[in-house]
């Protein structure tokens, strides 16, 4: 049985990742920072990814726990995220930290341990990046920042592993998440208007995002390395008028 590890499995595209792969066959090995009795992982584990990226002690406990818990592994998908919002003018160190700790530097050493289990069976990475790499906004500079980094790191991993491993990248837009509800402040309006303005004349469902990461995880995409796939409506290609 072929196995996955998500991070952020709690979340809604974590949740959809864990659904998906369950149901294509895997083993899905989920990580998320908390516990919870309702979850779509084979077995959740507890972990907390910005202490594995800050702390040694932390990371050499984990790094052995993995090599107990997670023997085998054919797909790493780094899904987890923080998402905090500050201008310029109140953004504070710390959250700026926290945020790389999680989007950017959490996947390196993910990826960085994983390496050997993931190049003995021909494995792949999948970085879930997003539209904010390429399109952002206003309070958005950290998030917006981590995510074009981690594309950034994915090609990067891409040319230094060569063959050994392939790793790619998913850069969703608008995913129907709490994610998304908190940066719109639940403004359901703001909602409608966002569908609108997308040609497919929707938002994303986390399971878009899955069903995507399942192909990546696929023989058949096999030629595809170091790519960032826009999973985004049409919506990059959108200038709208006043």
């Amino acid at each position: 049985m072929r196995k996955v590890l998500i991070t952020g499995v709690l979340g809604g595209i974590g949740s959809a990742l864990a659904k998906g792969f369950r149901e294509a066959g895997y083993y899905v090995y989920g990580l998320d920072i908390q516990d919870s009795d309702n979850h779509q992982a084979d077995r959740l584990i507890q972990f907390d990814l910005h202490q594995f990226s800050t702390n040694e002690d932390y990371r050499n406990e984990w790094k052995h726990n993995f090599n107990v818990l997670i023997p085998e592994l054919h797909v790493l998908i780094n899904n987890a995220a923080v998402q905090l919002l500050d201008s310029l003018d109140d953004l504070k160190l710390n959250d700026w930290n926290h945020t790389m700790s999680v989007n950017l530097t959490g996947p390196l050493l993910l990826s960085q341990h994983f390496l050997e289990q993931l190049e003995e069976v021909n494995g792949c990475i999948v970085n879930i990046g997003s539209i904010h790499q390429q399109l952002t906004k206003r309070r958005f500079i950290s998030y917006a920042t981590s995510k074009s980094a981690l594309i950034g790191l994915t090609k990067a991993l891409a040319v230094d592993l060569e063959g050994r491993v392939r790793v790619n990248a998913i850069s969703p837009a608008a995913i129907e998440t709490d994610m998304l509800l908190a940066g719109f402040n639940g403004d359901q309006g703001a909602l409608d208007e966002l569908r609108k303005i997308h040609p497919v004349q929707r938002i994303g469902s986390p399971n878009d995002v899955a069903k995507l990461a399942l192909f990546l995880a696929s023989e058949g995409s096999g030629f595809i390395h170091g790519a960032n796939l826009s999973l985004d409506g049409g919506i990059s290609s959108v200038l709208k008028d006043l």
